[in-house]
């Protein structure tokens, strides 16, 4: 037949509303959907990044040190060449506010001191008028600073010991996005006033910024390498416009390729019920397929026919699923816009819809060639005993084109991905647990025929429901081994994420983080804690910064690109000596110095560090400490624990090696939370450099991302759990024709509709026991990966509410199940006996 003549009997076939392919349709929509919505955002997020780089950065280039200034031969090498240069000073201070009542008194801030020609890109606006540069005694603060001080313009500040006035509201600062995570508002003062502070002294933890204009003809890259191997030992941490925030592009680049995988597990599942829905229509139609036959149409007529309209009816879905990828991410912007880094703008993606459109017409062509070819395959007499009679294999040139679909969906998933290994491993574990679970219907099918048979009839009828020809055990089982695995999962993964705060970190964490206190008021300090806390426990560090330069003969500068784990070697890290083994770590390899210890530089290192750049004891390094490089030993490797919210750092050096070097101390307090505002009070007073971080403030931030992470994951999976709950569906619609034929003969030797139902339910509960062991080890596996592999995080589910998900996973699927069966129990059994 020619294709003309195929689609117009295609088109009249095919009922307006989808009816018999509404579940092709409703699963590739999701889908689609889902994966073009996660790229569609991801895309605008990472373009709006890239886009504004030179807004967000400040500049063309950044140049920054930590715990030092530019010296005069680094800042004239800095403005050659340049049309425009700003520096600014950054660092942690508290903010002392007036004494008004329901205000803290003092709060921390990220105070940062700019000069005239701040900011050298984009607008700094404040909500009360413009900006112009500030005078030494004047001080603009974000509005959350003002907010929790009731701070209005004209009101004093206190910084150190320095009064200001509060001279603006800020209502937009146009480098917000590099500057990275802050630990509290913002607030700007001129270069000026941040000297008069008296915070910025030898060894006080501070960070100089120095960003530089270029000419429209000048390259980024040309000026970082120059400056790189002019000062070699300064240990220059660079940006350009180009990755003005690396640490956002990159989170949000691993996000989304996280969720997007989600969302491709989504649509994989989704497609066995695109299968069992194209199975179920052709099962169906099968009466009009053996008429066409009859009347001489050929198996390729066929095939190609109802290709025809399952393609019509998947591009339709394809559509529309894209329809709503590009429209969702402006409505998601316009909802949690301030959550995001930067606002991004609302155009249309083409990559993410393409490659999600692709995604879903494989999918839907590799899922629906099994059904269809069994229809073409199957005489015409077979096709009217197909209810009774078993269906034949499927042919090795269908099988072909299976496996080149499916190949094409790996290779696509695999190289659009920014961790092609870790999308195989997701795509890999996904077919495995469906291919786990195939076997595992067949097997049940085939025990289930050889058990003997049980007298209670509803239970016999059962076990027969689960071997009888045309049965549909194998995609029952997977269809609600699918759905009881994501609610397993899910629930694990909210429990982790819930544990890793609420039962880890406060039994454990310290109360207060004090920073910046002299080197040499050490015993002052621990006095006027006592004076007010006697029974406070104090853990104080010397505090600098360092950057790993080299490690075992090879330059950090030297490497093509850092490794995603080796996260220390992006810029500086904290470094400390110590005569003993800190708190919080344990020895794993290697010797302590031993006190008093006078020889070359040593170090200890985290032992995860080690192993990811292949270190071991013996190995050195070259950490560069306020722009002079040491080169140190390795003598042990050490076991930190994180979760304390302690002082973990990396590297620990021998106290001889960094002693001499101009530093501060950090101290950690544990004592009665009825002794903290005294302390507060008294340290600020003594110290006004300090700065005092309460450790709930920290929580409260951590909490708030793991809360929006696995709000993130909940929305994204629930996709999957739909997709699931559609194959369940498809499977019900595939054996529905078979279930009526059982009902109307049980109907007509004298069951009752509740005895027909009651067979169905001890079938799907045999199933959904045997399956519920398993989708709790499947769902468990799924949920540690994710936990410990994915976000590094502690594996800590709680059993009790894993458990109870499972069980209400298993009576709302058995109530679907059940809910699908209804319309077979409806069915007039003398309609039925005439169609036979």
């Amino acid at each position: 037949m020619s294709p003309a003549a195929l689609w117009r009997i295609a088109r009249r076939d095919l009922n307006a509303g989808f009816r018999g392919l509404r579940l092709l349709f409703v699963c590739l929509f999701l889908g689609v959907a889902t994966l073009a919505t996660i790229g569609s955002l991801t895309a605008s997020i990472s373009s709006e990044l890239t886009a504004r780089g030179r807004v967000i950065l400040g500049g063309d280039v950044e140049v920054a040190m930590t715990q030092r200034e530019a010296s005069a031969p680094v800042l004239a090498a800095m403005r050659q060449g340049t049309t425009g240069f700003s520096a600014t000073i950054r660092l942690r201070a508290m903010a002392n506010g007036p004494a008004r009542p329901g205000t803290p008194g003092a709060v921390l801030t990220e105070l940062k001191g700019v000069d005239g020609a701040y900011p050298l890109t984009g607008t700094l606006r404040l909500a009360n008028g413009r900006y112009v540069p500030l005078a030494p005694d004047a001080v603009i603060v974000d509005r959350a600073l003002a907010e929790r001080l009731l701070l209005r313009v004209g009101d004093p500040l206190r910084y150190g010991t320095a009064r200001f006035r509060v001279a603006g509201i800020i209502a937009e600062e146009p480098d917000r996005v590099s500057e990275g995570f802050t630990l509290g508002p913002v607030a700007i003062v001129s270069l000026d006033g941040l000297r008069r502070t008296g915070l910025v002294q030898p060894g006080a933890m501070y960070e100089a910024k120095y960003r530089l204009t270029l000419s429209p003809t000048a390259s980024p890259t040309a000026v970082v390498d120059r400056l790189k191997a002019r000062f070699p030992v300064e240990a220059l941490e660079t940006k350009t416009r180009d990755r003005a925030a690396p640490g956002a592009d990159r989170f949000f680049q691993r996000l989304g390729q996280f969720l997007g995988l989600i969302g491709l597990a989504a649509l994989v599942i989704a497609g066995i019920g695109v299968g069992n829905g194209v199975g179920a229509y052709l099962i169906a139609k099968r009466g009009g397929i053996a008429t066409l036959k009859v009347l001489g149409a050929t198996s390729r007529d066929i095939e190609r026919l109802y290709l025809m309209q399952i393609g019509a009816v998947s591009l339709a879905a394809v559509v529309c699923g894209l329809a709503v990828g590009a429209a969702l991410p402006a409505v998601i912007v316009a909802a949690v816009g301030d959550l995001l880094p930067v606002k991004p703008a609302v155009g249309l993606h083409l990559l993410p819809l393409l490659t999600s459109a692709t995604f879903g017409l494989l999918i839907a062509y590799a899922f629906a060639l099994p059904p269809l070819a069994r229809a073409r395959s199957m005489p015409a007499a077979a096709l009217f005993r197909e209810g009774v009679e078993r269906r034949a294999g499927i042919q090795r040139r269908t099988v072909l084109r299976v496996a080149v679909a499916a190949a094409a969906i790996v290779a696509l998933a695999v190289g659009t991905a920014r961790d092609p290994l870790f999308a195989a491993v997701v795509l890999g574990s996904v077919a495995g647990v469906l291919l786990l679970l195939a076997g595992l219907g067949w097997a049940i099918r085939r025990q289930a025929a050889r058990v003997p048979r049980p007298k209670a009839p509803l239970v016999r009828l059962a076990v027969a429901n689960l071997h009888r020809p045309g049965a549909q055990t194998g995609a029952l089982v997977v269809a609600l081994g699918l759905a009881l695995t994501l609610f397993v999962t899910l629930a694990a993964i909210q429990t982790s994420l819930d544990a890793e705060i609420a039962r880890a970190v406060p039994a454990r964490a310290p109360d207060q983080f004090v920073l910046d206190v002299p080197s040499d008021q050490r015993a002052r300090f621990e006095a006027l804690v006592k004076a007010d806390a006697p029974e406070a426990k104090l853990n104080i560090v010397p505090s600098l910064r360092g950057t790993i330069v080299a490690y075992a003969g090879t330059r950090v500068a030297d490497l093509k690109a850092i490794p995603d784990d080796a996260w220390f070697l992006r810029g500086e890290r904290g470094v400390t000596y110590s005569a003993a083994l800190p708190q919080g770590s344990v020895l794993s390899a290697g010797e302590w110095w031993p006190a008093g210890y006078a020889g070359p530089p040593l170090v200890s290192l985290d032992r995860e560090a080690a192993k990811t750049l292949g270190l071991k004891v013996g190995d050195t390094m070259t950490v560069s400490v306020l722009g002079r490089e040491i080169e140190a030993r390795i003598a042990n490797l050490r076991e930190i624990h994180w979760e304390t919210l302690g002082f973990n750092y990396i590297m620990v050096f021998s106290p001889n090696t960094l002693a001499a070097a101009p530093h501060s101390l950090t101290a950690t307090i544990e004592m009665d939370d009825r002794h903290q505002g005294a302390v507060t009070r008294a340290l600020l007073a003594a110290f006004p450099s300090a700065s005092i971080i309460a450790t709930r403030e920290i929580i409260g931030q951590v909490r708030t991302i793991l809360d929006q992470m696995a709000a993130a994951i909940l929305l994204s999976a629930s996709v999957a759990i739909l997709a699931g709950i559609a194959v369940l569906v498809g499977a019900i619609a595939a054996s529905r024709a078979a279930r009526t034929y059982d009902s109307t003969i049980l109907k007509t030797l004298g069951a009752t509709r509740g005895q027909v139902l009651g067979a169905q339910a001890i079938e799907y509960a045999l199933l959904a026991g045997v399956l519920a062991l398993l989708a709790l080890g499947l769902g468990g596996g799924a949920a540690w990966f994710v936990i410990v592999r994915v976000f590094d995080f502690g594996w800590a589910p709680d059993w009790g509410v894993v458990l109870g998900t499972l069980g209400a996973g298993a009576f709302l699927t058995l109530g679907i199940g059940l809910a699908g069966s209804w319309p077979v129990l409806s069915a007039r059994p003398a309609a039925v006996l005439r169609r036979l």
